[in-house]
């Protein structure tokens, strides 16, 4: 799986979790919602992810470094 794809996925388990802390744990979480989405938003502009920093550190490679191997 790409660095890209990874992140989306990440992203997504992340906001349904809040979503379930948040439904039988603490309405609380729903700031980690919010803090997911805004994370979100602000990547799209600025291209900086800590997640895609983490995930590279764990060797997750880029489509482009994968389309380059093959």
């Amino acid at each position: 799986m790409s660095l890209e794809r990874s992140i989306m996925a990440f992203a997504g388990f992340m906001v349904l979790l809040s979503l379930v802390l948040t439904a039988f744990v603490h309405h609380n979480f729903m700031w980690l919602t919010a803090f997911v989405g805004a994370n979100l938003f602000q990547s799209a502009f600025t291209g900086f992810c800590p997640a895609a920093m983490v995930l590279r550190k764990l060797g997750v490679k880029s489509e482009a470094e994968i389309a380059r191997q093959g």
